[in-house]
């Protein structure tokens, strides 16, 4: 089974750049071609997050007609750029998506795999935490399939990057989420967005890994007392393969046309 990963594509009104300076829904009209343009196809597509810049409808309705292209069922989940009521007026038709309340939700029958997003967004702020009622809806909802095997979506990661700046709006209750990962041997892994950033790592007995954005990439920088910064990086999306022979392999996959290819390996 292949799922494709995009995130954080912060698709903005007409004619409006993200930042003021960079078109991120021409980046987003980008990377759904690349993704179309793959083979194999994917099985997939999830989006982890920050879909939109503001939250309101227009840009609701500009990014379900650049999300449109996509040929594979969509698999979406908020972000802390996102509002959660406008999200659910825009993606109606999206019969996974509960009706009130955090967008926690699983989707089986797609493939191999089974998709269970938890909703660890704040409304109001940037930061994520995953509260008493989230990891009890998420227990549930592993007890449910404990032998299938399992990819987690969130939007922030529960971990520290080391970049300070980022680490301040990290998704809190991480020790939740250990504690109950840790009774289940079937999570293949623990996908998030938020970042802007490829990090993987190992978590709670599995993997946990972060997807760059299709616009602009937070700076990497590690000192303790580093400024805010963003650069214009290549833009990037994840693919992960699973097969009941290997197990899960995720592929970081830039986008764009690249030189090659060459007849060497």
């Amino acid at each position: 089974m292949l799922i494709a990963q995009l995130s954080d594509p912060h698709v903005c009104g007409e004619k409006i750049l993200y930042q003021g300076l960079v078109d991120s829904n021409a980046m987003l009209a980008a990377a759904v071609r690349h993704l179309n343009a793959l083979s194999p196809a994917p099985d997939v597509v999830i989006l982890t997050g920050d879909v939109t810049e503001n939250g309101t409808p227009e840009e609701y309705a500009n990014s379900r007609k650049l999300l449109s292209e996509i040929k594979q069922p969509l698999i979406v989940i908020p972000g802390n750029h996102d509002q959660r009521d406008a999200f659910r007026a825009g993606f109606s038709d999206k019969d996974y998506l509960p009706k009130a309340g955090p967008i926690h939700f699983a989707v089986s029958g797609l493939g191999d795999v089974r998709i269970v997003a938890l909703d660890v967004t704040v409304p109001g702020a940037h930061h994520g935490d995953i509260d008493d009622t989230a990891i009890a809806w998420l227990e549930t909802c592993l007890a449910e399939e404990p032998d299938r095997p399992t990819i987690l979506m969130l939007h922030q990661p529960p971990f520290r990057s080391g970049i300070p700046y980022l680490d301040q709006y990290r998704c809190f209750g991480a020790e939740r989420l250990e504690g109950l990962l840790q009774s289940y041997n079937n999570v293949e892994l623990v996908v998030c967005g938020h970042v802007h950033r490829f990090m993987v790592r190992r978590f709670a007995g599995t993997v946990i890994c972060t997807a760059p954005s299709t616009t602009t990439s937070i700076a990497l920088r590690l000192a303790a007392d580093a400024e805010p910064a963003s650069f214009i990086e290549p833009p990037a999306l994840l693919l992960h393969h699973w097969s009941a022979n290997s197990g899960l392999t995720t592929h970081y996959v830039p986008i764009g046309q690249l030189p090659g290819p060459y007849d060497f390996f």
